[in-house]
């Protein structure tokens, strides 16, 4: 883990660059992966019920997804879940964050995943603030989590995230 320095920008950082990157070229191969084309793939709510549908079959739950976060259907998805959002908010964009309580930035996704740091990719405002992203792997592990952290009952969607997430911004700005 390093501190960033005074003019680091979070939309460059080099392994950003090269997960963006690795992730569109393998797209297509992820959208087969995922019960699809490229074609089904295509951003669209129908979409993301597609994928949410794969990760119920998938998964057992949210742990089971922080273990193979690594795994090239789960960056695919985070990929694709981040790119949704980001096509769907005018300005958004890719970034690695520094951690907002301690300033520094982790590994890119290290092999072992540290608890007390975000190790992923997010989308955002270019101008957003320290903790104001969307963490599409923490979207994933969401969906499959059964009790919010005050122990009520959960059962979320894909689409119903996402919307109701960019709904309240929407309704902010009015």
């Amino acid at each position: 883990m390093t501190t960033p320095h005074p003019g680091y920008d979070s939309t460059r950082h080099p392994d950003l660059l090269v997960w963006l990157a690795e992730r569109q070229g393998a797209f297509e191969d992820w959208a087969r992966e995922a019960g699809g084309d490229a074609d089904r793939f295509d951003f669209s709510d129908a979409s993301l019920d597609a994928l949410e549908e794969r990760v119920r079959e998938t998964f057992a739950g949210p742990e089971e997804i922080t273990a193979r976060r690594r795994s090239a259907f789960v960056q695919g998805a985070v990929w694709y879940i981040g790119e949704t959002l980001r096509r769907r908010r005018e300005g958004w964009v890719w970034k690695f964050e520094p951690d907002v309580d301690f300033g520094v930035l982790p590994a890119f996704y290290p092999a072992v995943p540290d608890p007390a740091y975000l190790d992923t990719p997010c989308v955002g405002a270019p101008d957003a603030e320290p903790g104001e992203h969307w963490y599409p792997l923490n979207t994933l592990r969401r969906l499959l989590a059964t009790e919010d952290e005050f122990d009520n009952p959960v059962d979320e969607g894909l689409v119903g995230m996402i919307e109701g997430w960019y709904d309240e911004e929407e309704e902010e700005d009015e």
